[in-house]
């Protein structure tokens, strides 16, 4: 995010972003005076990138990525996964709350008990899904 006019504001929203080729990017900010404020906030932002302003803009040559940096990349990846699974089985959570209350209602304990089976096969199959994406996105970081 972006300093602009005090409020911090998504880079996307002040100013043009290209990529001229696969090893760099052109931020063309919208209104002149913002460079500067792009510079700084691309260098506060931790990604190991080094701006450098020019006529008309900003423009960032993007490094190949250490072995380092990869496996930090996976370690967030596994975060993100994990973070999923955890939605999932909240949503798993939740439907089985609701069909436990329709059963207090009146719907036939045969019924919740083939709905409460579904979820959980529903549950798994995303769960697995999951872990296939994860597995990939390690495989392409880890690819050199």
């Amino acid at each position: 995010k972006v300093d602009y006019y005090g409020t911090a504001t998504p880079l996307s929203q002040v100013a043009n972003v290209s990529a001229p080729d696969a090893r760099s990017l052109h931020i063309k900010p919208w209104e002149k005076n913002m460079v500067g404020e792009i510079v700084k906030a691309i260098k506060n932002s931790d990604l190991g990138l080094n701006p450098m302003s020019d006529a008309d803009g900003v423009r960032l040559n993007i490094p190949p990525m250490t072995e380092e940096r990869r496996r930090d990349l996976v370690k967030q990846a596994k975060n993100e996964s994990e973070a999923g699974k955890v939605r999932v089985r909240a949503i798993r959570k939740d439907v089985n709350e609701a069909l436990r209350k329709l059963q207090k209602d009146g719907a036939a304990e045969d019924a919740v008990k083939d709905a409460e089976a579904k979820v959980q096969k529903y549950t798994d199959a995303h769960i697995v899904e999951v872990e296939k994406l994860l597995t990939k996105k390690e495989s392409e970081i880890m690819t050199v």
